[in-house]
């Protein structure tokens, strides 16, 4: 029997901790603690090369119960559609207008940190409402 493992999602962006708390905010996720001997984040940043300094940031399910968001600079830019993306679940369980009111309510707060809504596709009797949104750096994502 296949034990079942535990994983991160990486992201290539620009603005490694700009990604990183834009993605906390939205998901309740938190920056873990330093490592050990340094009092912040920074502080660890300021240790490491030059080259080096920015180049990734990750936050954590303080449940532990999610996976790892690790976010590495890459030197190119976002070119063409995700292949993957995330769908952040906030219409569970809800139908219709009330779907939809849920999921506007949700767009409202996280147009407020950063994010594009691009569009509603709304429900066609197959498939729940759901909305389509750009975070900071353009990565498509769903409200679901």
């Amino acid at each position: 029997m296949t034990s079942i493992k535990r994983f991160q999602i990486t992201f290539d962006c620009a603005d490694p901790e700009r990604v990183a708390r834009f993605w906390c905010e939205v998901l309740g996720y938190v920056v873990p603690p330093p490592p050990e001997g340094f009092a912040t984040w920074g502080a660890f940043d300021r240790s490491l090369p030059p080259e080096r300094q920015g180049s990734d940031f990750a936050c954590v399910d303080p449940s532990g119960a999610g996976p790892r968001l690790y976010f590495q600079r890459v030197p190119e830019g976002k070119v063409v559609k995700n292949r993957l993306h995330i769908d952040v679940r906030v219409g569970t369980g809800l139908v219709g207008e009330e779907r939809v009111a849920a999921l506007e309510a949700e767009c409202a707060r996280l147009v407020a940190l950063g994010a594009v809504r691009e569009r509603l596709l709304v429900a066609d009797g197959f498939d729940e409402s759901c909305l389509v949104m750009r975070d900071v750096e353009g990565n498509e994502f769903c409200l679901d």
